[in-house]
């Protein structure tokens, strides 16, 4: 074992002797990082305001290890334990305490490129009273952080501009490979302490906001990151600066995700209500502190800040079937034909299963791996049948048909569709794959027969149970007709039910989605 310094020596009976109710076997373990680690597999640490952190860098400074604490509150105590690579903080209170664990669960702290671990301490409190160097230390290094963040305005010396979110607005184009929530949150990290996402779909678009802990982060991130592609050729990032000042995150799902709080539901997210504008706030989080991830160093204290290179992302495009998981179906009035259809906006459907032993539960096999893609960001979160649906991406990497022994039920769940004479992508080139929007309360209608009237029309809508809010036959071409419904939901059921109804001489309505109003 290591020597261990006279000052570590000091600093490690300041905190055993100051805490007599402790036993030193139990201090002993904590010190050494061998018992009580705080891991999934082990029960559950107790919530204290005081923070184990293990395997540390060598010669690490105290800024670094504040740099760690300051974007969730202030830090009243430090002890740095060198010669074990081992460190103690005491937040001001627990519910920081709490937040900081919370969101080092989800994203591991990294150091110098060194992970750092981070687990409740068995100690209630440190006591340093004997240590006053230390906790003037402490003092001095606080103090410079909130100056570096109350400086005269427009710029702080360190090419920051004062004024600026923390919030980021990004676009993601030329999507081909999925981009989720755990994909943006590895890259932005890299630049400083992500705090929430909140992923959605807008004109046709995959879009995310993006909040940091401060301002700084957010800033270089989008110096560093806007432009890049994430995989080779695809997905490029747009990066601009929110008018958000904080994302108030309602749920903990595939879309949003607050890394601060373990404690919110998974409940069906309503993208324009995910977020609301909240104020800005002073104090310890609205500090800059120190954040080195692969060679980036924000600093807490005054001095100059380089700007970060041009960094390469370099990730390997994720392994993706073409298969989806559809869940959270209403198995009452789901089918295949039905899933069959309305994925069919977005691809060629080969084959759909619904579960037998889980009815609302259905795979979804598309052509290929873009076309899944496509419909899962347009289809999850929809309502279909009064439930709304999720829609990811399934590990099968093809949906099996029954086997001859399967029974007639399990066989009528699961059908084969790739011979269809419906599928709109088949031929290369077709116009179809311009007209891909997600699904709207405007139906677009062509393949009408000239002896096909309005009210035709709308009494074919009506006498399905649909309301019929607007009706325009295009001026150039009286073969297409735009039709508005009630609702997003009413529109997606009558795509489904009137999609290829014959009208008159074999000529069968096409319905798909508008991104046009009437």
């Amino acid at each position: 074992m290591k020597s261990v310094s006279s000052e570590d020596e000091r600093l490690r009976r300041g905190l055993i002797d100051g805490n007599p109710a402790i036993s030193r076997s139990t201090q002993a373990t904590e010190l050494d990082g061998t018992d009580g680690l705080c891991v999934s597999e082990r029960a559950p640490c107790i919530p204290s305001r005081v923070l184990h952190l293990r395997q540390l860098p060598f010669n690490i400074t105290e800024q670094e290890v504040l740099a760690l604490a300051l974007p969730f509150g202030r830090v009243s105590k430090l002890i740095t334990l060198k010669a074990k690579n081992q460190g103690f903080l005491e937040m001001a209170s627990e519910e920081a305490a709490v937040t900081m664990m919370n969101y080092y669960t989800s994203a591991p702290p990294t150091i110098r490129n060194q992970p750092v671990f981070i687990q409740y301490s068995n100690h209630r409190e440190l006591k340093t009273d004997n240590l006053t160097n230390q906790r003037a230390a402490l003092q001095a290094i606080s103090t410079a952080a909130m100056h570096s963040g109350t400086m005269a305005p427009g710029s702080d010396g360190r090419g920051v501009v004062h004024g600026q979110s923390p919030v980021l607005r990004i676009i993601v184009e030329n999507l081909f490979y999925p981009v989720t929530l755990e994909v943006l949150q590895q890259i932005f990290s890299k630049f400083g302490s992500v705090l929430k996402i909140i992923t959605f779909t807008r004109n046709n678009q995959f879009q995310a906001l993006l909040q940091f802990s401060d301002a700084v982060h957010a800033q270089h991130a989008k110096a560093s990151l806007d432009g890049q592609n994430i995989y080779n050729g695809c997905c490029t990032l747009r990066i601009d600066f929110s008018k958000l000042s904080a994302l108030n995150v309602k749920y903990n799902n595939d879309k949003s995700r607050d890394f601060t709080r373990s404690d919110l539901p998974t409940g069906e997210l309503d993208p324009t209500a995910a977020f609301s504008v909240a104020l800005p706030t002073y104090g310890a989080s609205a500090f800059p502190p120190t954040f080195q991830h692969t060679g980036l160093s924000v600093a807490a204290v005054p001095g100059s800040l380089m700007s970060p290179p041009r960094v390469s992302l370099q990730m390997a495009p994720p392994a993706i079937h073409s298969v989806l998981l559809v869940s959270n179906l209403n198995p009452e009035s789901v089918s295949p034909q039905c899933l069959f259809i309305l994925f069919g906006v977005y691809g060629d459907v080969q084959r759909v299963k619904i579960l037998f032993n889980k009815k609302e539960n259905a795979l979804v096999q598309m052509s290929d791996a873009t076309q899944a893609q496509l419909a899962m960001s347009h289809l999850n979160g929809q309502r279909l049948h009064g439930n709304v649906i999720r829609v990811m991406l399934s590990k099968h990497p093809v949906v099996q048909l029954p086997r001859g022994g399967a029974g007639q039920e399990e066989q009528v769940l699961t059908r084969d569709f790739s011979g269809s004479a419906l599928h709109r992508f088949k031929k290369p080139g077709s116009k179809n794959f311009n007209n891909i929007f997600p699904p709207s309360a405007t139906l677009h209608l062509s393949n009408i027969p000239s002896s096909v009237s309005e009210e035709d029309l709308k009494d074919l809508f009506s006498s399905r149970g649909f309301t019929v809010k607007a009706f325009k036959f295009f001026q150039k071409d009286r073969k297409m007709a735009l039709m508005q419904l009630a609702s997003v939901e009413e529109a997606i059921e009558a795509l489904i039910v009137l999609h290829d109804h014959l009208l008159d001489h074999n000529q069968h309505l096409r319905v798909s989605f508008s991104k046009s109003t009437i």
